[in-house]
């Protein structure tokens, strides 16, 4: 087991770092960056005014408008000439986000997740295969980085080409895998496809994230590749991957580099603080960042934080799973359901594969919700690939059952064959939102 100095410090000891590096982090948004000095006189706050940790309160939040207001460079605390990479997002639903690094923040960056490499079970010397995607998106070079300032042979070799991922596996014999769990989850039954046994290959531990994902997906990604699966958890805004980092002895909530961010959780109706204990909006300030420092940011994840030491000897806060984003929140009928909630009970059936889409309609001024899930071959060949057979009726009683009494959600199921839902060679898309085509039509 590798432990870092600063995961084993006193709760006192730690803080103490923090306010430190909270009070440097202060000073220079205030004397570099235009929005934050602005914000700060407007709420007459000064560094002066910070003395503890809790006095972060008094500090306004820092949310996505904020960074697509200012793009590309406004919240930058450095010139350019002093940034050696940009990432941004896709930028999908407007302006893309944008993220710079210094060279110390990139040297940073590796060492936190060599950190959470080692965390997962990584060692020095072993091989580490990085299916996580390449380029604007951070999840591919972060881990890249880490990976070889650990000391493993890395292997970048990103996102899709199915089969040549498998190639490599069984070639390489890496220890250590790392991508989006559908994406690892679409390699092994690629495998499982070729006649081989996933559980078979040369891997021991998964490092998986970039897309919430329920424990039952890492009980079937254990059992089909026969690793330890660990939830890692970052954002691009904030650093990346590797703001925290689930231990493989525990596996029980993600460990949060205390050391480089400071994390609130807030209920994002009252922005007040949530109890210990209590899920809400994780809120994050970094605490090291040169180029891009960021204060108070929303985050959008809901999760809770529990501060009681680790069995694996760390003694930083933990962040339990993340239920689902904000965003991401379905409002059915006044019912607020997350799709993590959805995979939670599908999961269990043991006649569906772990692939599945809720497609959102609207009937007047009232969404309407039909789940796609899909069948194993065992149980397609069971209906005699009939799905209107009585068992597959039968089944899908038994799914809009499950909806209602668990999800307290009326759902229309329909039911498909083996390999019909799109397999992911990233994030899946779990959501298909026709409702603005109905409104329109």
């Amino acid at each position: 087991m590798i432990l870092h100095e600063e995961e084993t410090l006193s709760r006192a000891e730690l803080e103490k770092v923090q306010l430190k590096k909270l009070q440097a982090t202060i000073h220079s948004v205030y004397e570099h960056v235009p929005f934050y000095r602005d914000k700060f006189n407007e709420l007459h706050v000064s560094v002066a005014d910070i003395g503890s940790l809790e006095d972060i309160r008094k500090l306004p939040f820092t949310n996505k408008i904020d960074l697509r207001k200012n793009y590309p460079f406004g919240l930058f605390a450095k010139d350019v000439k002093d940034i050696v990479r940009l990432h941004a997002s896709s930028g999908t639903s407007g302006k893309p986000t944008v993220v710079g690094y210094t060279r110390k923040d990139i040297e940073n960056w590796a060492d936190l997740i060599a950190r959470a490499i080692a965390m997962a079970g990584g060692k020095p010397g072993e091989i580490f295969h990085n299916a996580y995607g390449y380029g604007l998106f951070t999840g591919g070079l972060g881990l890249h980085y880490g990976s070889e300032k650990l000391g493993m042979a890395t292997v970048p070799i990103s996102g899709g080409n199915t089969e040549r991922q498998i190639t490599i596996i069984e070639d390489f014999k890496p220890t250590v895998i790392a991508g989006t769990p559908t994406y690892i989850l679409n390699v092994a039954e690629k495998m499982e496809e070729l006649g081989m046994d996933p559980a078979r290959s040369s891997l021991r531990y998964g490092i998986f994230g970039a897309e919430p994902w329920s424990e039952e997906m890492r009980k079937t990604l254990e059992s089909k590749l026969g690793i330890k699966a660990c939830d890692i958890y970052g954002l691009s805004e904030v650093m990346g991957p590797g703001v925290a980092m689930e231990c493989h002895e525990a596996q029980n909530g993600l460990h949060i580099a205390e050391d480089h961010f400071l994390i609130e959780v807030i209920n994002p109706d009252t922005l007040e603080t949530a109890a210990a204990g209590e899920i809400g909006e994780l809120v994050f300030t970094s605490l090291t960042k040169e180029a891009m420092p960021i204060i108070r940011y929303r985050s959008g994840d809901l999760a809770s934080i529990t501060k009681e030491k680790c069995l694996c000897g760390r003694t930083t806060a933990r962040m339990s799973r993340v239920k689902g984003r904000i965003d991401d929140m379905l409002i059915i009928r006044g019912v607020n359901v997350f799709p993590s909630e959805i995979e939670h009970y599908l999961i269990q059936i043991e006649q569906l594969a772990p692939h599945y889409q809720v497609h959102l309609t609207r009937a007047g001024v009232l969404d309407d919700v039909e789940l796609h899930v899909e069948i194993t071959n065992d149980f397609y060949e069971t209906c005699n690939k009939d799905l209107h057979h009585s068992y597959a009726q039968m089944l899908i009683k038994q799914i809009e059952l499950s909806m209602k009494n668990n999800c307290l959600v009326n759902m229309k199921v329909k039911v498909l064959p083996p390999k019909a839902i799109p397999r992911s060679e990233g994030k899946a898309k779990r959501i298909i939102d026709n409702r603005s085509k109905m409104t329109h039509a």
